[in-house]
């Protein structure tokens, strides 16, 4: 028989934090990473239902939705600047006259879930709407009867109040509406959420919001890492969502991107325009391989675990006693990154066979360790499965 491969004691660590009476919110969603679309990183405020509607069918027609894009959610800016009489949210008649029942009947129609966005303040981050803060359990009501699946819930305008309260009280509405809602925390990591946030939310931010640039994508992982062991199913860190295809990096920099966010199993929600993106776009979102990895049942957050300078080795375990390995050169030129069996959760002695998840290559039996050239801002990724 084979080596056997032994997770190392720091992988034993994160799984125990995932079985060890981990508190979970009690809604049953969030088994594996949420995947969909977000309106914010491409549109900001410029949308209404028709974008929506053509973002859906899209998400059918590129085949995305069959991979696990299920999620349609609406950012910041959909609804009126007042709420009404009897102290509803109303949609914006201008953008969204049909109103957001009818817009999530026609979502739900396509086979997919509609997600709405609010905050824990006085009003939204853009000012253009009211928040949440003292209307938890009305709007909570007002969402589940529109047939919402999912909360984007931000952190601005707080009045000065401490965070975890004002979140908490939202988790509590959400569960009462009568409506199983996938509830989002956008608190930005400023309070430590992943320290307390399992219990009341499916995803909670471990950073700021991302921006469309090499610096503010590696950051974002960087400060998501540190907050791996809280991660598992039912409640996942998020380190906002994801740019590829808006322009701002290269290719293999977007390669990067969705290799790193897939590995720590972070929310995948695109945020390009998915009518009209390129092919190295979709075939970056559409790598079913990549996407195994991220909603593996075994459900442990990889995380980094070799830095030498530039040059990084991220990995993790995943069911079947597999491992995922990313090679990642974060430097200005080619270099050479070896990852060895002791810092990725493999026995000195193990043999595998090593799947490169962007170029369908494999190589059987390599043993000791995994040595690639990797390309400037770029990254190679495996699986390794035991012989």
């Amino acid at each position: 028989m084979g080596a056997k491969v032994l997770l190392c004691a720091f992988f034993f660590l994160l799984l125990s934090a995932v079985v060890a009476g981990r508190p979970i919110l009690q809604n049953g969603l969030g088994q594996t990473p949420q995947m969909g679309w977000n309106s914010w990183n491409h549109f900001a405020c410029n949308i209404n239902e028709q974008t929506i509607r053509q973002i859906a069918d899209a998400m059918v027609d590129t085949g995305l939705a069959k991979l696990g894009y299920e999620y349609i959610n609406i950012d910041d800016c959909w609804a009126a600047y007042n709420r009404d009489s009897q102290g509803n949210l109303v949609p914006k008649p201008s953008t969204f006259p049909s109103g957001m029942k009818a817009l999530s009947d026609y979502v739900h129609g396509k086979g997919l879930k509609l997600g709405i966005y609010s905050d824990a303040g006085s009003r939204t981050c853009s000012q253009q709407m009211p928040g949440s803060l003292g209307h938890e359990e009305q709007d909570a009501k007002t969402f589940a009867s529109w047939g919402i699946d999912y909360l984007k819930y931000d952190n601005c305008n707080y009045q000065g109040l401490s965070p975890q309260p004002r979140y908490s009280t939202m988790s509590r509405a959400l569960l009462n509406s009568g409506r199983n809602i996938f509830f989002s925390i956008c608190e930005w990591g400023v309070g430590n959420p992943a320290t307390w946030a399992s219990s009341l939310g499916n995803s909670w931010r471990t950073a700021g919001d991302i921006k469309d640039n090499w610096g503010s994508m590696a950051s974002n992982a960087d400060s998501n890492d540190y907050w791996a062991k809280y991660a598992g199913p039912g409640g996942w860190n998020d380190p906002d969502m994801l740019e590829i295809g808006n322009g701002g990096m290269t290719t293999e920099e977007y390669r990067s991107h969705f290799s790193i966010w897939a590995l720590a199993k972070a929310p995948l929600l695109t945020g390009c325009d998915i009518r009209s993106m390129s092919k190295d776009t979709k075939d970056i979102l559409s790598n079913q391989n990549v996407i195994a990895v991220n909603q593996d049942a075994l459900g442990v957050q990889g995380l980094k675990v070799q830095k030498n300078g530039d040059q990084e080795v991220w990995a993790g375990p995943l069911s079947g006693g597999r491992v995922a390995v990313v090679l990642w050169n974060r430097g200005p030129t080619q270099a050479s990154i070896t990852a060895s069996w002791s810092s990725i959760g493999l026995s000195t002695s193990a043999v595998v066979d090593a799947h490169d998840l962007w170029t369908g290559e494999a190589t059987s039996s390599v043993q000791g360790e995994l040595k690639a050239t990797v390309e400037t801002h770029a990254c190679k990724m495996y699986v390794l499965t035991p012989k």
